[in-house]
């Protein structure tokens, strides 16, 4: 377990940049990057579900917007290999080390720019395709030198070379555009292969040192033909304003623009794999400065233990990280799934998230809210936060039927799997609720595999699922007319019901709490003579 210390004493004080989160830009990476070889890659359902882009907010410590975008996708991908041992070492050596890790610190904030979010980019997106009539560029290019080489012997050439300028300007003028595209990702090329670089040179991770190298050195040979992207920035002075109007007009003569950019983008296009492989080595070091860093100033955390055989799942004091001194709970399932019931604001909802987002960071960044946490290696499915998609003319229940139909598919893959649903089926009407809900959840527990995790407010299913699920329950306390919550997971069936109760405490009218006492103990008569509904 790992205690909380001194963020100063440590990483050099809460010296991040207070910003707000782009998420367009921010998971730009995760959405684009071919996942082929990964375990599980959690959807847009499961992500809404937990919150994730406010708990993503919560523990990014990242230095740089490269580190960023590794460190999200990193987050929502589940590996096959399950072993963090690369991870491990690199925070060990920063936590021991604290001059490679100031040294790291100050090369990865180098990338704190907005700019430096679209380097990913130059390895996933296509290039901009050159023109079928782009042989004229050429041809123009070498007018323009033999005009200019005679302009001084032959007085009317002059004519010529003032009509290929015209034309230039116009070609040039056009190619702006696609020079503009790449300003904020080329640039950034020449800061990524110089801290890829002096990276290297700390010699703090051998493990890849050949394979940078030589995309550093691959890329390294592209540096003078970028060289027309340097001169695209802010003019200082007069003199560097008369410097850049002159290299202006000679770009227009040559056609120097519209070259080197389409030669640049196929030579670049070509070294795909050396741009992506320094990305992922420099957001390696500032996603393992950020786990290190989150361990340190948060309450208390755990590196999980995951198991190789059997459908392990236990976890003492779990909490949720955005809730401030969060009531931790703590549960071992004993070979069934787990029915939840309570009234709302009772923490139902709330434990399956701090379940959810506890089971994911487990298996991305081998790190818990939770002084122990124990799980196989398992796949993660939601039903949590539904609503209508107006859009597609879809309601609630129907949408809710298409989110539980995935996860009764999934249930007959060959993984572990664990399903989080809150409410199931609450779209309809209570007899039906009642008769989906069970057969749905039964048919989610046939394989050993599966473990879920459902909250309702019908104890009627666990009449229903005894065999299968385990009861627990939250509950609420009223004591002199105010209501409390302990929000501490217990098992077995409530012991109490107020929900009458607490009608009355706010304010109804006698005539309603005396209607609603009466029916109520009419339907829980019938509810005991028949055994259920």
């Amino acid at each position: 377990m790992f205690n909380k210390k001194c963020r100063e004493n440590i990483f050099g004080g809460n010296n991040l940049p207070q910003e707000d989160f782009n998420f367009d830009l921010i998971d730009y990476y995760f959405r684009n990057k071919d996942h082929a070889d990964a375990f599980q890659v959690l959807n847009d359902r499961f992500i809404n579900d937990i919150d994730f882009h406010e708990v993503f907010a919560y523990i990014d410590r990242t230095h740089s917007k490269i580190g960023q975008q590794y460190f999200f996708n990193k987050l929502l991908t589940i590996d096959k290999n399950t072993s963090f041992e690369k991870q491990e070492t690199l925070i060990d050596i920063f936590l021991e080390k604290e001059a490679i890790k100031t040294k790291v610190q100050t090369l990865l904030a180098k990338f704190n720019k907005r700019e430096a979010y679209y380097i990913s980019n130059l390895f996933i997106d296509e290039y901009i395709a050159k023109p079928k009539w782009f042989w004229v560029v050429n041809i123009l290019s070498v007018l323009g030198i033999v005009a200019l080489g005679f302009v001084f012997v032959v007085n009317k050439v002059f004519i010529l070379l003032l009509f290929l300028f015209v034309i230039n300007v116009m070609i040039h003028l056009w190619n702006k555009r696609n020079i503009m595209v790449y300003m904020d990702s080329i640039p950034q090329l020449y800061l990524l292969c110089n801290t890829a670089s002096k990276l290297l040179n700390l010699n703090i991770d051998n493990q890849y040192n050949n394979s940078v190298a030589h995309s550093i050195r691959s890329l390294n040979e592209l540096k003078k033909k970028l060289f027309l992207f340097k001169f695209e920035r802010k003019v200082t002075s007069d003199i560097e304003a008369l410097v850049l109007s002159f290299w202006e007009i000679i770009k227009i003569l040559f056609l120097i623009e519209p070259l080197v950019i389409f030669d640049v983008l196929k030579k670049l296009d070509k070294k795909r794999k050396d741009i992506q492989i320094l990305f992922e080595y420099i957001g390696e070091f500032d996603s393992a400065i950020s786990i290190a860093r989150l361990r340190m100033e948060i309450p208390y955390c755990c590196k999980p233990t995951i198991s190789d055989s059997g459908n392990v799942f236990e976890f003492t004091n779990i909490y949720h990280p955005l809730i401030p001194d969060c009531v931790a709970n703590s549960l071992k399932l004993t070979n069934k799934s787990i029915l939840l019931i309570g009234s709302n604001m009772s923490g139902k909802t709330t434990f399956i998230r701090t379940v959810g987002i506890n089971l994911l960071l487990a298996q991305t960044i081998n790190t818990c809210f939770a002084k122990d946490f124990r799980l196989s290696q398992t796949r993660l499915f939601s039903a949590i936060r539904i609503s209508d998609d107006l859009l597609n003319d879809k309601s609630y229940y129907f949408e809710e039927v298409l989110t539980i139909k995935n996860m009764v598919d999934e249930s007959h893959a060959l993984f572990h799997n664990i399903f989080l649903l809150d409410e199931i089926f609450k779209g309809t009407n209570t007899i039906e609720r009642i008769a989906a809900g069970k057969a749905v959840l039964s048919y989610l527990t046939k394989s050993t595999n599966n473990i879920v995790f459902v909250s309702t407010h019908d104890i009627e299913l666990f009449d229903f699922l005894s065999e299968e699920y385990d009861l627990y329950h939250f509950t609420e306390i009223i004591k002199a007319e105010q209501i409390y919550f302990d929000y501490k997971i217990k098992q077995g069936n409530l012991s109490t019901k107020n929900a009458i109760r607490i009608l009355e405490m706010n304010g109804y009218p006698k005539t309603v709490i005396g209607e609603a006492r009466r029916i109520s103990q009419i339907l829980q008569n019938k509810h005991t003579k028949n055994g259920g509904f």
